[in-house]
């Protein structure tokens, strides 16, 4: 799955600790999400869709292989 997570970030000026606070969760967690190492659950990719007033489909996007 790709995402948009560390382009809206810097979009939105927004550090991943930062991120994190505001959806409950760790830094870590942001970065492994970034790189593509984990797979975010429904609920967390809307919180982090709706910081960032996009749609989900904006944030994430399926790849063909996925």
């Amino acid at each position: 799955m790709e995402n948009r997570i560390k382009i809206e970030r810097a979009i939105n000026n927004l550090t991943q600790e930062e991120l994190a606070h505001l959806v409950s969760v760790t830094r870590q967690t942001i970065n492994a999400i970034e790189l593509k190492k984990f797979v975010p659950s429904t609920v967390l990719a809307l919180k982090i869709a709706r910081v960032f007033n996009k749609p989900v489909n904006e944030v994430f996007v399926l790849e063909s292989e996925d």
